[in-house]
């Protein structure tokens, strides 16, 4: 048996300064390469904060843009958030907290996407990018609605309850309102179609679902919101066809006849028997 390998305590100080006690021992060559590759790591980490901490507004700026140009997202909301958090009053500030909307949306945070829209508008009410702001508060609650998941799949998203849709379509819709000019504005309107829509299928499916059950007067009053809510969108079809069919399961023929007319004059196909139609839900 070998006698035990003699231990020397030396001090020594951390790479981030501070100072620990280490032994001297007899390690393996493994264990010391590996011992070796952890220390310049750590080094080049503390390395790397210090000079973060050194750094100023403009230096921060340019880093995080640099890292969020070249898709580092992660990097450059580290770098957009110590920027915001150590130079709030600088001139590259504004531009930091409307560059983290962003980074955060590509970065799949979409929750801090729309705190950080929200957060701006509210303190820079007056500040010529509210509509950026605006616009990607929008975006972000629009991608749950709609994204090539659904597509590829199919989702029935009328089945959905439109949240986001509803928190897209505000967003959007302060937007067109409050700058018309804006460059964002027609992107804006074009998604705001699709979301009334979404909106409209909703409602028509709850209509439908007090229609199979029986509650007719339920079922129509459901479907008039959508054609006074949601006028032009393409599912008050649908709409009117739910309430033709109760008010002729409720007995009343003449407001049936009526709404068999509105339906057949200004949407001549929905007025087909459910089988022709291209989509229905319980009919």
């Amino acid at each position: 048996m070998s006698a035990p390998a003699k231990v020397t305590v030396y001090p020594a100080a951390t790479p981030c300064g501070r100072w620990i006690r280490l032994r001297a021992v007899r390690v393996p060559t493994a264990r010391v390469l590996l011992i070796a590759v952890l220390v310049a790591l750590t080094l080049a980490g503390c390395g790397r904060g210090d000079r973060d901490m050194r750094s100023g507004a403009e230096e921060l700026f340019e880093r995080g843009t640099k890292s969020m140009r070249s898709g580092n997202f992660t990097n450059a909301i580290s770098y957009y958030e110590s920027l915001e958090a150590r130079y709030p009053f600088s001139n590259q500030a504004k531009q930091a907290q409307l560059n983290l909307i962003y980074a955060y949306y590509r970065n799949g945070e979409r929750e801090l996407s729309v705190d950080a829209a929200t957060q701006f508008e509210r303190e820079n009410p007056t500040h010529p990018r509210v509509d950026y702001a605006l616009y990607m508060r929008g975006i972000a609650n629009f991608a749950p609605e709609h994204n090539i998941f659904h597509r590829t799949f199919r989702v029935k998203l009328w089945k959905r309850p439109p949240v986001n849709a509803r928190e897209s379509y505000s967003a959007f819709s302060r937007l067109v309102q409050r700058y018309p000019q804006s460059r964002y504005a027609p992107d804006s309107h074009q998604r705001m179609v699709f979301l009334r829509n979404r909106m409209a299928e909703h409602e028509n499916y709850i209509a439908e679902y007090y229609y199979q059950r029986g509650a007719f007067v339920a079922a129509a009053n459901r479907a008039k919101y959508v054609l006074e809510t949601f006028e032009g969108a393409p599912a008050v079809a649908d709409s009117l066809y739910i309430i033709m069919n109760s008010y002729e399961k409720l007995g009343m023929q003449d407001l049936a006849t009526d709404a068999r007319r509105v339906l057949e004059e200004n949407y001549p196909d929905a007025a087909q028997p459910p089988a022709t139609k291209k989509r229905f839900f319980f009919f």
